[in-house]
C-alpha cells in the first residue's frame, strides 16, 4: 500500500510534468500531500521535491491509461488537467490509482469524492468551451479577426477546431487573458503562442460602424415585454459580458461622411440577387 507522506511535489506545469509526478508517486510508493506547478508565489508548509519532466516516463504513464483503464479515462485525465480546479493534480493522481484498481468502472464511482470532483471539473471545462463558442466576439483589424476572452479553464484546445473549421480562409487571433496564451490562425495553419499581455488595437471607423450595427440589431430583436435579467444571466453568465460587443460602451467613433457614402454605395442584397441601388 502506498504511504501518505508529508511532502509536496513541484513540477513545471506541463502535462508531461504532471505524468512524471504520477510515475514518481508509483515508483516511490508514496502519495504526496500536494502537487503544484512551479510558481514563485507558491507556498508550502511541508518539504518540496521538484520532479523533473521525463518524456519517457510520461509516455509510459500515458500509454498505460487506455490499456489498464480505458481510452475514455485518458480523455478524462487530459480534460481535467485543463480545468481550473486548484487541486486537480492530486485529484487526478487519486483518480488514476483507483482506475488502475477498478478499470473502466472507475468513472461510474461517482459516490467517491475524488472521482466525483474529477468528473465535475471535466463537465465544467466542456460547458465553458461551449459557452465561449457562443459568446466570443471578433473585431476586424486590417483583415485579421481579433478577440479577447477571459475563461476560467484553458479552453483554447476545445474551441480551436470549431473556429478553424468555421473560418478556414480567414486569419484570426484569440487571446486568452486568463492563461496568457493566444491561438493564432492563418489559412490552414494554426499555433499557440505564449503572450504575457495583449491590448486590442484602436478601432477605425469601419469597425466602429459595424459594432454599432451589431448593437442596434441586438437591441432591435429584444422583446421589451419579456425582459427578464435573471433568465438572461442564466443563459448568458454575466462574467462573459465584458468581452461581448453588445454589452460594451466604448464610445465608438462617429463615421465620417466619406465612409457613409461608401457604405450607402455598396451593393444591396434582395432575396438571392444582388442589385445596385
Amino acid at each position: 500500500m502506498p504511504a501518505r507522506v508529508n511532502l509536496a511535489y513541484q513540477y513545471d506545469g506541463s502535462f508531461e510534468g504532471f505524468l512524471s509526478c504520477v510515475f514518481e508517486s508509483f515508483e516511490k510508493q508514496e502519495i504526496p500531500s500536494a502537487i503544484f506547478a512551479e510558481e514563485p508565489e507558491q507556498l508550502s508548509l511541508c518539504p518540496v521535491r521538484f520532479i523533473e519532466t521525463d518524456q519517457s516516463r510520461a509516455l509510459r504513464v500515458l500509454a498505460s491509461i487506455p490499456k489498464k483503464i480505458s481510452p475514455h479515462a485518458q480523455e478524462t485525465v487530459q480534460v481535467c488537467f485543463l480545468s481550473n480546479h486548484p487541486q486537480k493534480e492530486l485529484l487526478l493522481l487519486g483518480f488514476l490509482r483507483q482506475g488502475y484498481r477498478f478499470g473502466a468502472a472507475v468513472e461510474n464511482r461517482l459516490a467517491d469524492p475524488t472521482v466525483n470532483a474529477v468528473m465535475k471539473a471535466v463537465k465544467f471545462v466542456y460547458n465553458e468551451s461551449h459557452l465561449i463558442k457562443e459568446f466570443l466576439r471578433f473585431s476586424d483589424f486590417g483583415g485579421v479577426l481579433v478577440s479577447i476572452i477571459h475563461p476560467k479553464n484553458f479552453v483554447l484546445p476545445f474551441i480551436q477546431p470549431h473556429f478553424c473549421g468555421r473560418y478556414p480562409n480567414e486569419s484570426f487571433f484569440i487571446y486568452d487573458a486568463t492563461h496568457k496564451t493566444a491561438l493564432a490562425y492563418r489559412p490552414h495553419e494554426w499555433k499557440y503562442l505564449a503572450v504575457d499581455s495583449f491590448t486590442m488595437p484602436e478601432k477605425g471607423e469601419e469597425e466602429a460602424f459595424y459594432r454599432r450595427l451589431w448593437k442596434q440589431y441586438y437591441d432591435t430583436i429584444a422583446v421589451e415585454g419579456r425582459y427578464n435579467p435573471r433568465c438572461r444571466m442564466g443563459h448568458m453568465p454575466k462574467r462573459y459580458w465584458a468581452d461581448m460587443t453588445e454589452f460594451q460602451d466604448d464610445g465608438e467613433l462617429a463615421p465620417s461622411p466619406d465612409f457613409l457614402k461608401t457604405v450607402s454605395a455598396a451593393p444591396k442584397i434582395e432575396g438571392s440577387t444582388v442589385k445596385q441601388p
